[in-house]
């Protein structure tokens, strides 16, 4: 079976679909790739020929994608799948016109399985984790099986998929790794509550790679490709401890390069701080995510204390590695207040870059379900953006909307030089400006080079990031 996935475009490894690859061509089948961004996709689909068309949808690309399949289902015969985690979430999407099927949850025995009935002629509608809709428009739903207990059965990422597709990925000296799946916190405002809940007494959904594992794709991506700098995507690298450790007794010696991970405050001690420096750690990134108390751990469900973020920025700095903050503006029954102690919050944490996001109201979250039930959102579904950067759909007033999205491209200034707070106060006023923006992106591309992921690119690829960087959200 001939698999093409299609995906708008490529700013760093699409692991999901790195994943799928290596599984699919494990059973025999051939993959490949087409990206909207750099070239035509009909016209790839037409000459390559898929059986089947694949598209890994977050919400928000949602609309984006069912045009595109859309236009390649009008030019070539082929089943259509989506999966990721608007699917998995949204599985009543199967409803629309041409989509085939729905994956919920983990895809990678899931689309094999797929492949291999589609393949052999059988009757694909009774597959677990699979939504099938049949040609009489009948909508077959399957339960999902149980997650993958053990990562390390699976194969390798299909890496050679997108550097075929990318020389600029390929030739990056930063290249990103995932180390595991699965969270053990539930935040309000994430799909992990509704991920555990989809896999009720089916297993663990949190579970990590083998460090032996992870180690031996980083030798293998340094044997044949550029790297000179790594970037852990793992939304909390550092638990369970006993890993960590056996992590920073091994990599220094095994790997030795500089790099980056995600960690939480509360799990931040001395011990922490000095493993990951030692092991060759040079930045993290940290949620903060709100300075109101209220806010943080009533509404977002955070549970951290301010003492226990600050005390984690101490010990981070003063181990010399930098933080890149996140952080949530314009909360369901927040005030621009709220956001000012946002910012003074950041302030006081000293961090590398602070990264602030306008919240969007995902529903089937916790938090997304209480802002459309207290008629705090407006508009639907749809409206949500791919982006987080520019816009809000809460209902707030026009003046407050307008100093929200404002203040968003202007928060990490106001961090950097609190003393201009003053000024951006009355900046925030006025009519949304597109200077904002540039220098929201100009200072992230100079803060996330020189102090998040310092490493030395080659002059092209310099110039090649930061013309991504300006056309990418």
């Amino acid at each position: 079976m001939r698999i093409l996935f299609a995906i708008k475009q490529i700013d760093y490894e699409p692991q999901g679909i790195l994943h799928l690859s290596s599984a699919l061509k494990r059973a025999g089948h051939d993959v490949a790739l087409t990206v909207a961004a750099t070239e035509d996709p009909v016209r790839f689909a037409q000459e390559y020929r898929p059986h089947v068309l694949g598209y890994s949808v977050t919400t928000g690309s949602q609309s984006y994608y069912l045009d595109l399949n859309r236009r390649l289902r009008a030019q070539v015969d082929a089943f259509s799948v989506f999966g990721g985690p608007h699917p998995t979430f949204f599985p009543e999407m199967i409803e629309a016109e041409g989509v085939d099927g729905v994956c919920l949850g983990e895809g990678e025995e899931a689309l094999v399985d797929l492949a291999n009935a589609l393949a052999r002629g059988d009757d694909p509608t009774s597959i677990p984790n699979w939504w099938i809709k049949s040609a009489d428009g009948r909508i077959h739903r399957n339960p999902v099986r149980p997650p993958t207990p053990d990562l390390d059965a699976l194969p390798p990422p299909d890496r050679k998929l997108v550097f075929d597709k990318d020389p600029f990925i390929r030739k990056s000296r930063l290249k990103h790794f995932i180390t595991g799946r699965g969270c053990p916190y539930n935040c309000a405002y994430c799909y992990n509550q509704a991920y555990h809940e989809l896999y009720r007494g089916k297993g663990s959904v949190v579970r990590r790679r083998s460090v032996s594992n992870v180690l031996a794709e980083l030798k293998w991506v340094r044997a044949g490709y550029p790297l000179e700098f790594v970037v852990f995507l793992d939304d909390t690298f550092i638990w369970p401890r006993p890993w960590l450790d056996e992590f920073c007794a091994r990599y220094p010696e095994e790997i030795g390069l500089p790099f980056f991970c995600n960690v939480r405050p509360n799990l931040v001690d001395e011990d922490v701080a000095r493993l990951l420096r030692d092991a060759g750690c040079v930045s993290v990134g940290m949620g903060l995510e709100s300075g109101d108390d209220r806010l943080r751990n009533q509404v977002l469900r955070r549970n951290l204390t301010r003492e226990q973020i600050l005390e984690a920025s101490r010990l981070l700095y003063s181990a010399g590695i930098s933080i890149i903050t996140t952080n949530m503006l314009g909360l369901p029954t927040g005030t621009l207040e709220s956001d000012w102690a946002t910012l003074e919050l950041n302030v006081a944490c000293r961090p590398g870059y602070a990264n602030s996001f306008l919240y969007q109201p995902y529903p089937r979250t916790a938090l997304g379900d209480f802002t459309r039930e207290q008629g705090l959102m407006a508009g639907s579904l749809d409206d949500i953006a791919s982006s987080a950067w520019d816009s809000t759909i809460l209902s707030f007033d026009p003046a407050t909307k307008r100093q929200l999205e404002n203040l968003n491209h202007l928060f990490a200034l106001a961090v950097e030089w609190p003393w201009a707070v003053p000024l951006i106060k009355r900046l925030i006023r006025l009519p949304r400006n597109p200077a904002y923006r540039l220098a929201y992106k100009l200072f992230k591309g100079y803060a996330i080079k020189k102090r998040i992921h310092p490493y030395h690119p080659s002059l092209a690829e310099f110039v090649e990031t930061g013309r991504r960087f300006m056309r990418f959200d």
